[in-house]
């Protein structure tokens, strides 16, 4: 006589978390906010940049990079902003507006699984679509890859906890999906102005260029550009980042409802 012995419950858990993560995934294929315009957007202005000849020329005042080894960084937060500010709070701010992270609060699953199949979504399509930027970027157009590569992936991971930390607190005040896509609009656009996507830090004004330093974008270009020359990140824009992604991670969890 065969005993079927119980999943140990680390076991269960994990299983449970797969299955969220992956259930998570298709729904943000089919939602096609974020595969459009956080991945296909960003390749797109890559080939539009790309194909414009003054682009790929060295520019006296840029230190003799091409305005594209410039947009290369700016593109890489583009992608971050756009899952975390608009992506994100969407899905949340709508699954609590339809009554399914509550009903989740009554079963096995639990809705903070939920959550961390939301991250893990993100996460994964920010590291894909950043490999396939730089990719293109090396390939198609002659960008070198970054010289300081640990430090572009630490900048690279701090922005993306620093942003989703301020998505979750979008999240976390946004009463319905609609609302949520409206307060991550408003603050893509002065973020992406802020990380040089219209003009570029180095030739920003003074008073722009410090309030662009302050900011988390234009804290994690900088970082992001710095180790794309091979310097490792300056820790003042290292800890920016960190300082965003704690104190809206501590808000959003303080604030963040359920229903």
């Amino acid at each position: 006589m065969s005993v079927t012995t119980a999943p140990a419950p680390a076991t269960a858990k994990a299983s449970a978390l797969r299955r969220m993560v992956l259930t998570e995934f298709k729904l943000y294929l089919r939602e096609r906010i974020g595969p459009v315009w956080g991945v296909g957007f960003p390749l797109l202005l890559l080939v539009i940049f790309g194909s414009i000849p003054s682009f790929r020329r060295p520019s006296a005042d840029l230190g003799g990079l091409t305005e594209l080894d410039v947009y290369v960084p700016v593109l890489v937060a583009f992608v971050v902003t756009m899952l975390s500010l608009v992506s994100l709070p969407i899905v949340l701010a709508g699954y609590r507006e339809r009554g399914i992270l509550r009903r989740l609060r009554t079963t096995p699953v639990g809705p903070g699984r939920v959550l961390i199949a939301q991250l893990c979504v993100s996460l994964g399509t920010v590291v894909v679509t950043v490999a396939v930027l730089l990719a293109v970027a090396r390939l198609g157009y002659g960008v070198a890859l970054p010289k300081q590569f640990g430090g572009f992936v630490v900048a690279t991971l701090l922005a993306v906890a620093a942003l989703m930390a301020v998505g979750l607190f979008v999240a976390a005040l946004a009463p319905t999906g609609k609302a949520a896509q409206a307060i991550g609009t408003l603050l893509f656009f002065p973020m992406m102005f802020f990380a040089g996507l219209w003009l570029p830090i180095a030739q920003m004004p003074r008073v722009l260029q410090h309030i662009s330093h302050a900011a988390p974008l234009g804290a994690a270009v900088q970082a992001l550009q710095d180790s794309a020359q091979g310097h490792w990140p300056h820790p003042l824009q290292l800890g920016t980042m960190a300082a965003y992604a704690v104190v809206f991670g501590l808000a959003a969890a303080k604030l963040f409802r359920w229903e």
